[in-house]
């Protein structure tokens, strides 16, 4: 083999002070395969300029303790819809044949990214926005992410203000949704459904005094006609808002340094609490036939696209992918952490604690449907119905009921607390590593951002407010979330965001219809996030120096190595780098 041939990149003098300004840091290597005629395959190595200054990357706090990283992904991943979203959705997808296409894309989606997402923050060490360095066209996405983040904060802490209120109220002995002898009770409320009440003639006059504590009681809907007369925000659910603004506030002000310190708490308890219920749970009459109806197997329904589509979008709800708040808590890693084990472990448990939360869900409908002796399709909800109507219904007929319900609402607040949390510290990481302004008073920033989703979130605590939770819930991170992963990843879920545009059904609350225009602003509200993307690809595209080729080449090229580009040398533009890749 010749000298010539086997050729190595010396680190040259230009490079030499980054190497000594940084000795501490991470080095960004850069390997390059050389294969040679008689076949033999040697590796370059070139070392560039890491992705951040020197002064960023010595100044960038770390997670005092790696249980803490652990934990704080754990605890975001781990919410309410673990608890509300998924048994329902077992039940309603043909039971255990809806784990099929669950754990399809579990493996085919999930895991991969979720590992993608670890390793960008970990690897960049910036949020959403400032990880897309590596591909500046697309820093839109980053900015996509962040905003549906902000709009998942404006309701997402409304329902840790329900569950605080419940709080409050289950320190009595009699809990307040037991009978119908309150004052917010309607002539027709009952305290008991009788036998096979939902198909009488009736029965859509006759309503139970949980269901009326929680839209009467606590929501004041029937002080309210639809979205177009809200009414003033109710000072009891206000109060309780502030509490939750306070306690995310004081929580996120000083960074990882303090969130990793919550999380211990937050992350650890609903475990402790769905043990203890599950034990309650199964000992309950009726609670093997709300489990036998939880693990039905209806393979006929894997023909259905919804399924698959439905087992698509939970996987993206369930692991918090396409939020940003897994690049954001990444990002304060150490350089050289096993994010690839942190991605097994932390979906492993979240997949886990879905499956096993649907025994204890459904052992408690179980309960229900017999002990009202309907069909437990009757009792099955998901959503607030499941956790503020369903549940508190069937503690309230248990020995102990405050007791129980003092447990049950606690663990709602810490699985909420920390999700809301990681929405939180994606938005401030994400802007924060953008604007260097907003770094430098962390405090402030994180104050207006906390006090900016307060406002904007007292719109749900109105008399109507359960209607603006909905319009956001159903259109602020549903499409977008898959649009944003579809950018994230090309191929992996593009007949999904389409598929479920095709199939797409209005929003509705009981039999409220909301109106065209409600339908006309939530996906006002969807397309605002997604638009970001292209609308920030053609800014980038036209701020950009030289002609459509050097444009597109600056574009798509890592900010690190854009002096290639200058020299003219742009790997993406041949075809031995994609056949290398």
């Amino acid at each position: 083999m010749s000298e010539g041939r086997c050729s190595v990149a010396l680190m040259s003098s230009a490079v030499a002070p980054a190497k000594e300004a940084n000795a501490t840091g991470p080095k960004a290597m850069e390997l390059v395969l050389v294969k040679e005629q008689n076949g033999v395959q040697l590796t370059n190595s070139t070392l560039l300029n890491p992705p951040q200054s020197p002064t960023e990357a010595q100044d960038r706090e770390t997670w005092s303790k790696k249980a803490d990283f652990l934990l704080s992904v754990i605890g975001f991943a781990v919410d309410l819809a673990n608890v509300w979203r998924f048994p329902y959705l077992c039940y309603k997808n043909g039971g255990g044949a809806f784990l099929v296409p669950y754990l399809f894309f579990m493996v085919v989606a999930g895991v991969p990214l979720f590992f993608m997402e670890l390793a960008l923050g970990q690897f960049n060490r910036e949020g959403a926005a400032g990880v897309w360095k590596i591909c500046p066209i697309l820093r839109g996405v980053g900015y996509a992410v962040i905003l549906i983040s902000l709009y998942i904060g404006f309701f997402y802490n409304v329902i840790i203000a329900w569950a605080l209120h419940y709080l409050f109220s289950s320190f009595t002995t009699e809990l307040p949704w037991t009978h119908c002898n309150h004052t917010w009770n309607s002539p027709r409320c009952s305290d008991a459904r009788a036998p096979n009440a939902s198909s009488g003639a009736n029965s859509t006059s006759r309503t139970t005094p949980a269901a009326e504590y929680f839209e009467r009681g606590v929501l004041h809907l029937h002080e309210s006609h639809g979205l177009d007369d809200l009414g003033p925000p109710r000072w009891q659910l206000t109060s309780c808002l502030v509490l939750v603004i306070a306690l995310l506030y004081f929580s996120l002000w000083k960074g990882v340094k303090t969130s990793g310190k919550v999380v211990w708490i937050t992350a650890t308890m609903p475990y402790v609490v769905l043990f203890a219920l599950l034990l309650r749970g199964i000992t309950l009459p009726g609670a093997v036939d709300g489990i036998r109806a939880y693990l039905s197997v209806d393979f006929h329904r894997l023909c259905e696209a919804s399924v698959w589509i439905d087992a698509a979008i939970q996987i993206c709800f369930s692991l918090g992918v396409g939020l940003g708040v897994l690049i954001a808590f990444s990002s304060y890693n150490k350089f050289t952490n096993n994010c690839y084990r942190d991605a097994i472990i932390t979906t492993s448990v979240n997949s886990l604690t879905s499956f096993s939360s649907g025994f204890v869900v459904f052992s408690f409908l179980g309960y229900m449907a017999q002990k009202h002796s309907v069909p437990i399709g009757d009792v099955a909800k998901d959503g607030p119905g499941l956790i503020f109507i369903i549940y508190p219904e069937a503690l309230a007929t248990l020995p102990l009921s405050s007791v129980w319900a003092v447990v049950f609402f606690v663990m709602l607040l810490t699985l909420g607390i920390d999700s809301a949390m990681g929405g939180m510290e994606s938005v401030i990481t994400g802007l924060a590593d953008e604007f260097q302004l907003l770094h430098r008073h962390r405090e402030l920033f994180t104050l207006l951002v906390v006090l900016a989703t307060f406002l904007l979130s007292l719109f749900c605590v109105t008399n109507g407010g359960i209607y603006v939770f909905t319009l956001l819930d159903h259109f602020a991170a549903g499409t977008s979330i898959l649009f944003g992963v579809l950018m994230e990843v090309i191929g992996v879920a593009w007949f999904y965001v389409v598929v479920s545009i095709a199939t797409f059904r209005p929003p509705h609350y009981g039999a409220y219809v909301f109106p065209e225009w409600a339908n006309a602003l939530g996906w006002a509200i969807a397309a605002s996030s997604m638009s970001v993307i292209p609308i920030y690809a053609a800014y980038k595209l036209c701020s950009l120096p030289g002609s459509s080729r050097e444009k597109l080449a600056y574009a798509i090229t890592p900010e690190t190595e854009h002096e290639r580009v200058d020299s003219g040398e742009v790997r993406q533009f041949t075809l031995r780098h994609w056949l290398v890749v």
